[in-house]
């Protein structure tokens, strides 16, 4: 039997060899970072050499690191610790981020770039204090924001700038003061950590507040006895991913291999967000006449694990708001799918994806004929 390939690295990527082992080994120790004695001072020491590694791979200095369960928290505790009277969020953003009360949403272009116009309009129409949210790079499309751009233009406005950088990380050079982002996400479970465990990196400075209470913990601004083994599993994968420079190149080489083959064999399937600077590990596109969840079961019968354009946390499949945002039309929308590499991802991979759909294909253009072939007959009779 064939090995099922997994291509869903935007949703989440395989814990990495050498994570699992140092994960084994911090489960079997003990100790509360905040105790004084031995065994907790070894497990603060961990927790802050996991801090300083996660630190750099964003081009951040460790005390900027605050640790969290997850991206989706960082969100929230980014959206709501600065306590900006006014949010202002692009249509493309992660669920944690767009779905949250009282945001107000600025445009996307047709391209999957946020509209920075619509931005600098809404920021000129009240004067209040507000926080601006841009990812750097979007989780289905994979386009790259102008976070940058977008930064310059929130400061002219006195506005804080947070950038959901989870997508980014370990597939594009990252660094937070470049991009001069008030804050970001990141998520370990993304390039190659366990799950549950995230940050937010702050630029110094600023003030946060907490969004429970219950401890002083990462400097009173994330409340609770930390995560030992998700931590320093999450710092080993951020040292991995920042060492490993050539990635990128071979994400990209796969990818652009897929869709040149995918549109050679089917001329009408659209790529959506190919005229824009993408992640180099990520494909979306429409395929005419199927619809998307058809082609993921179909595709998953066959051993090959992909997503649909978006997917809730329940795991249904939903309309996608970023598809939405840049006016593709309900129907490509909705026969969206998409394929994301990642650090254990092969170039035969793409074979057997392409084997797979091309299968699909064939077993509905039989079926359209067989139908086709009946309906006389039926009319006769």
């Amino acid at each position: 039997m064939s090995r099922s390939i997994y291509l869903d690295y935007n949703a989440s990527t395989p814990l990495r060899a050498a994570v699992a082992a140092t994960l084994a080994e911090a489960m079997g120790r003990v100790g509360n970072p905040s105790s004084v004695h031995g065994f907790g001072r070894e497990a603060r020491r961990c927790v802050e050499e996991a801090r300083a590694r996660v630190a750099a791979l964003v081009g951040a200095l460790p005390g900027e690191v605050v640790f969290t369960s997850g991206a989706t928290e960082s969100n929230a505790l980014a959206l709501a610790g600065f306590a900006r009277p006014r949010r202002l969020v692009s249509a493309l953003e992660h669920d944690s981020i767009i779905a949250a009360e009282g945001v107000e949403i600025f445009a996307a272009h047709s391209d999957g770039t946020a509209d920075l116009d619509a931005l600098k309009a809404l920021l000129a129409r009240d004067p209040r204090p507000a926080l601006v949210c841009l990812m750097l790079a979007n989780n289905e499309t994979g386009v790259v924001q102008p976070v940058a751009a977008a930064v310059e233009i929130a400061h002219a406005h006195g506005a804080l700038l947070h950038c959901d950088a989870v997508q980014a990380a370990g597939r594009l050079s990252v660094s937070r003061p470049d991009l001069g982002a008030d804050s970001l996400s990141l998520s370990a479970h993304k390039i190659g950590g366990p799950m549950g465990c995230g940050a937010l990196v702050l630029r110094p400075g600023l003030r946060l507040k907490a969004l429970f209470a219950g401890g002083r913990q990462e400097n009173g601004r994330r409340p609770g006895t930390e995560n030992v083994p998700a931590i320093v599993g999450f710092g080993v994968a951020a040292e991995i991913a920042a060492a490993d420079t050539t990635v990128a190149k071979a994400l990209a080489a796969m990818r652009d291999d897929l869709e040149a083959r995918l549109v050679s064999h089917l001329p009408g399937v659209a790529i959506h967000g190919a005229g824009a600077p993408r992640l180099p590990n990520t494909s979306c596109f429409s395929t005419p006449g199927l619809d998307a969840a058809t082609q993921v079961m179909a595709l998953d019968l066959a051993g090959v694990a992909v997503s649909a354009g978006a997917a809730c946390s329940s795991g249904k499949v939903q309309t996608s708001h970023v598809l939405a945002a840049m006016g593709v039309p309900a129907q490509a929308a909705g026969s969206a799918i998409r394929v994301s590499f990642g650090w254990d991802s092969r170039p035969d991979d793409v074979d057997r994806f392409l084997a797979a759909w091309r299968a699909l294909l064939d077993r509905r253009a039989a079926k359209t004929a067989s139908i086709r072939a009946v309906a006389p007959g039926r009319a006769s009779g």
